[in-house]
């Protein structure tokens, strides 16, 4: 049996484990959608955030959802790729937290996401909370833990 010690680890800070906002990679929502498939073919990720200019938080863009905007019933419409916008297609609704959620929430959110927006009570993008790290995380407390 796993034993961590005395909830130690529900005690660390979101601010200490996200990627913040600069290092992550993100699109415009007035980008083309073949900007953003660019954009997560060149960085590896198969969903990054969706910004407005000022960096507020508006959505989620991702390969499935791309592709899924550009099959027609006959053929992939590869036009519709520089046609339409990324906020056309993006997934408006994800969860989101900010510095202050309880670390105990983002797990919960973790168990079924990759990764969480984190963001500023005002909706200002701060970075993102992968499942990963977490998991990093944890994986060092075991250890610590069982030796």
């Amino acid at each position: 049996m796993i034993n961590l010690p005395s909830g130690e680890f529900l005690e660390l800070m979101i601010k200490d484990l996200i990627i913040p906002s600069e290092r992550v990679a993100h699109v415009q929502i007035g980008n083309s959608v073949e900007h953003a498939l660019l954009v997560l073919t060149k960085s590896g990720y198969t969903a990054i955030p969706v910004l407005d200019p000022s960096y507020k938080l508006h959505g989620l863009i991702s390969t499935p959802i791309i592709m899924d905007s550009i099959l027609g019933l006959e053929r992939i419409e590869f036009e519709k790729l520089e046609q339409r916008r990324v906020e056309e297609v993006m997934k408006k609704s994800l969860p989101r937290v900010t510095i202050s959620t309880p670390f105990n929430k983002c797990l919960d959110l973790l168990v079924t996401q990759p990764f969480l927006c984190v963001e500023t009570e005002d909706g200002f993008f701060e970075g993102i909370l992968p499942r990963s790290t977490v998991l990093n995380q944890l994986n060092l407390f075991i250890k610590r833990g069982n030796r």
